[in-house]
């Protein structure tokens, strides 16, 4: 493979590489722990009454931290009340721009996840869907070259490849190897599919802007297209985002001399870090709804409903036109049941400006604390064939 990082890396290798790298004993042992991780996280959200109820919230802070890999940061506050604001033009204009930004990474999840329902497949198509609801626009498949620079030196680490026509030639390939189209990767097994995947797609670069955003949602819609989630609840950016150095490190390995086991090792190790952390914050979550739902039930005079609950849970700033909206309460009689959630210690409410907030602080308290667990497991330690 020839790598100049002046050039446009026209000569990109289609997918798979060679994978003797794969038969390692350390290797398969990465790929079982993955697979059982998932396995417990998908399993446990089938048990919930409403797995969506968690989607919100889990989407939103995903987004967050996707977001903050690009150096595109928002405070969790800014977020939460920015979606609950009214969809008017005043109250968005006011919304930062940062803030809008991962927003629309949660409506980009969800228009994916709609994609993926209606064909059973990750196109191009898919791809470009994802990007345009990231960025507000109507670009496809860049026609013009981009390169990637070091933010603090401005020198050239690497150059995709150039021309519409080849990019969409790779891309093509890309979408026959992720749906195992061929039999070089019909026996792959789909986590290392995955991880060949985000990085081809790194690599080829398709967009202006957006293509690590979008990689990073095809991961989790690809889980699902293989059958390993059922819902977009794997929470794989905050992993990333603290070993964010090591995350572009390791794309640089593969694409300047072929590295793919630690690549791969990092990828294997974040879907079992993050399906581990996803499945205690979805227990956390769930538990506080129960105890939420049970202080309410016992210290409401009246008003007391499940879906009242489940509303301050799939809205952390909850409004009184939220409670009117879900058919729950005229606006008196929803202005009281708030108060006395608030009374309760259940919410907390906030004035800003004009409008009243009521917060579920306590579910806005465990998002803020959920980091992914990772052992320090050197990936030049997987390499040489032992570990911590």
């Amino acid at each position: 493979m020839s790598f100049d990082p002046d050039r446009p890396f026209n000569d990109l290798p289609d997918l798979p590489p060679d994978l003797s790298f794969i038969e390692t004993s350390e290797m398969f042992r990465q790929i079982v722990l993955a697979h059982r991780s998932l396995a417990e996280l998908k399993g446990y959200c089938q048990t919930l009454p409403n797995p969506e109820l968690l989607l919100n919230a889990v989407i939103l802070q995903e987004g967050k931290d996707s977001s903050e890999i690009e150096n595109i940061v928002t405070t969790q506050d800014e977020l939460f009340r920015a979606a609950a604001a009214n969809d008017t033009r005043k109250a968005m204009d006011a919304i930062p721009a940062p803030t809008k930004e991962v927003l629309r990474y949660r409506e980009a999840v969800y228009s994916g996840w709609d994609a993926l329902r209606t064909t059973g497949l990750l196109t191009t198509n898919t791809f470009v869907q994802i990007v345009q609801r990231l960025k507000q626009n109507t670009a496809g498949i860049r026609t013009s070259q981009v390169v990637i620079g070091n933010p603090v030196t401005e020198a050239v680490i690497y150059t995709p490849p150039e021309g519409e026509a080849l990019l969409r030639d790779k891309l093509g390939a890309l979408e026959v190897f992720m749906h195992a189209g061929d039999d070089s990767a019909a026996n792959i097994d789909p986590l290392i599919r995955m991880a060949l995947a985000h990085y081809q797609l790194e690599a080829i670069h398709p967009f202006y802007d957006g293509t690590g955003r979008t990689g990073r949602i095809l991961n989790v819609l690809y889980l699902m297209q293989q059958g390993l989630l059922d819902s977009p609840v794997l929470y794989l950016s905050a992993y990333v985002l603290g070993r964010k150095t090591d995350y572009y490190r390791l794309l640089r390995g593969v694409t300047e001399r072929g590295e793919w086991a630690d690549w791969v090792s990092y990828m294997l190790e974040a879907v079992q870090a993050t399906s581990h952390a996803t499945l205690g914050l979805i227990r956390d979550v769930n538990a506080l709804l129960e105890k939420l739902a049970e202080t309410a039930k016992s210290g409401m005079k009246n008003g007391y409903s499940r879906d009242l609950i489940r509303l301050i849970f799939h809205q952390p700033y909850c409004k009184i036109q939220f409670v009117v909206e879900e058919g729950l309460a005229s606006r008196v009689t929803a202005s009281r049941y708030l108060a006395d959630l608030e009374r309760l210690g259940v919410l907390r409410s906030l004035q800003v400006h004009r409008e009243k907030y009521f917060i579920n602080y306590r579910l806005l308290d465990l998002l803020a604390s959920f980091r992914p667990r990772y052992d320090a497991l050197s990936v030049a330690s997987i390499k040489h064939g032992h570990t911590d």
